[in-house]
């Protein structure tokens, strides 16, 4: 399909850009590697924006009637009644609409399961151990997937890439800027946190026990090979650290699967956790006891209600389908409601797609477990359930002190809805990432699309 010259220049521009503000390296020996795979995004400089008498829902719990929001130099610089606009801003009337932090996927395979589904765009899953943790999401991401465009005219502002769910251990996730770029560093969120995707439950045993009559071929194999891979990482951290004490001798040879063990442990990697159960959830709970390593995040989680208070007690997120449950054993007893009483409780309740289709309308799944929560007697304010899609996937990831929620100082990371966000009939009026407009509703494609996207863009 032929592009607009004006998009092929822009590309190129940012291109350019991003190349030109390489970051440099720090002067910092340790560790003995150090991964050159940095990000190169840099968000264009723009002229303010001021949008005026909108609804707004803060993500952080509050509801502001008839408020105004001034985005500045990619953040949010003042939210409040009768802001001035000041020279030189662009003052957008958004009466009779409300705004919304930017929405937050913090389980995507978009890039890595990219469109069209072929074999050759199947590259979310190295099945080839059960555990793979030397494997890195990012490295496999096509940023051309027409699903980036997809997501952001569902007003998708950030998104967590995982590899797959085969593995025990699947390898490192990466969390991405749904911005147009060229290559995967054009979109990787620059100082983010590296996660580590595991999986529990049916899909390993099944992957290897039953498609390979190899372990894990039960639940057993299963814990087994967590607690086999962990020690192994705790030993090679301990020869690790008695060679850079010594310095005696060739250091140990590198094994880059047990560095992202190592850094489990030591807490610079979180942990998202594939885990339908709630005697799996706990199971794991347990194994992280032992090794001493946090688990952010059980993916998933169709019984998290089950045990919301440990999970509260633990602070570990459970990030959750609004309805997907019964398409396997393990799901059998998922209910509408878990959300919602996750949240109740007072644990961190987030939302996830999972799916290229789902993260196109996080908010209208969001509005279904609202309804399912109401019809529970748990009433949900629209200021509550917007965390879910906002705030809670931002601690979910170790990045609520960057996005999530309108505070002051935070990425300008917004969407402009044409009505309420939970209503069937709200689409994204614009979408705004680091106080750029990334999105426009009057003009879908803006000038960037995938060599796989046909027509235009309409939700």
């Amino acid at each position: 399909m032929q592009r607009p010259l004006a998009g092929w220049l822009t590309r190129l521009c940012l291109a350019v850009a991003a190349a030109a503000t390489l970051p440099a390296l720090a002067a910092d020996p340790e560790p003995l590697f150090r991964p050159s795979y940095f990000s190169t995004y840099a968000a264009p400089s723009a002229a303010p924006v001021l949008l005026k008498n909108a609804t707004i829902l803060t993500g952080s719990g509050a509801r502001l009637d008839g408020a105004d929001l001034l985005l500045a130099d990619g953040k949010v610089a003042a939210i409040g009644k009768g802001l001035s606009a000041p020279a030189g801003a662009q003052v957008i009337d958004a009466s009779g609409r409300w705004i919304t932090p930017g929405l937050i996927d913090p389980h995507s395979h978009l890039g890595d399961y990219a469109s069209p589904g072929v074999w050759a765009h199947a590259d979310g899953n190295e099945m080839t151990s059960p555990t793979t943790p030397q494997v890195w999401a990012e490295h496999a991401v096509w940023p051309q997937d027409p699903g980036f465009l997809a997501a952001r005219a569902g007003g998708v502002t950030s998104m967590v890439i995982l590899p797959g769910s085969g593995n025990l251990i699947g390898g490192r996730g990466v969390l991405l800027k749904n911005v147009p770029a060229t290559t995967y560093q054009g979109m990787k969120f620059p100082g983010a946190p590296q996660v580590l995707k595991m999986a529990c439950g049916e899909n390993p045993k099944r992957v290897y026990g039953e498609g390979r009559k190899q372990a894990p071929m039960t639940l057993m194999g299963n814990v087994a090979g967590y607690r086999e891979a962990f020690t192994k990482a705790v030993n090679y951290r301990e020869k690790r650290r008695a060679w850079d004490k010594e310095k005696k001798g060739a250091p140990p040879d590198r094994d880059i699967g047990m560095e992202t063990l190592v850094e489990v442990l030591d807490g610079k990697i979180l942990v998202e956790m594939h885990c339908y159960r709630a005697d799996q959830m706990a199971t794991m709970l347990d194994v992280a006891k032992e090794f001493n390593f946090k688990i952010s995040a059980f993916h998933h989680a169709v019984e998290a209600y089950k045990i919301a208070p440990l999970l509260r007690e633990t602070n570990t997120c459970a990030v959750m389908w609004a309805d997907w449950y019964g398409f396997k054993m393990e799901s059998f007893d998922g209910i509408r409601e878990n959300i919602a009483i996750v949240d109740a409780v007072g644990a961190c309740a987030t939302l996830h797609s999972d799916s290229a289709v789902d993260i196109q309308h996080l908010n209208q799944e969001a509005a279904k477990a609202m309804a399912a929560g109401q019809r529970a007697g748990i009433g949900v304010a629209p200021e509550k359930a917007i965390s879910w899609i906002t705030l809670n996937p931002a601690r979910a990831i170790g990045m609520d002190g960057q996005i999530g929620s309108l505070d002051v100082g935070k990425n300008a990371d917004v969407v402009l809805w044409s009505a309420n966000p939970f209503s069937i009939f709200a689409k994204a009026d614009l979408v705004f990432i680091d106080g750029i407009a990334r999105f426009d509703r009057r003009r879908p494609n803006d000038g960037l699309t995938s060599d796989f996207s046909v027509g235009t863009t309409q939700r």
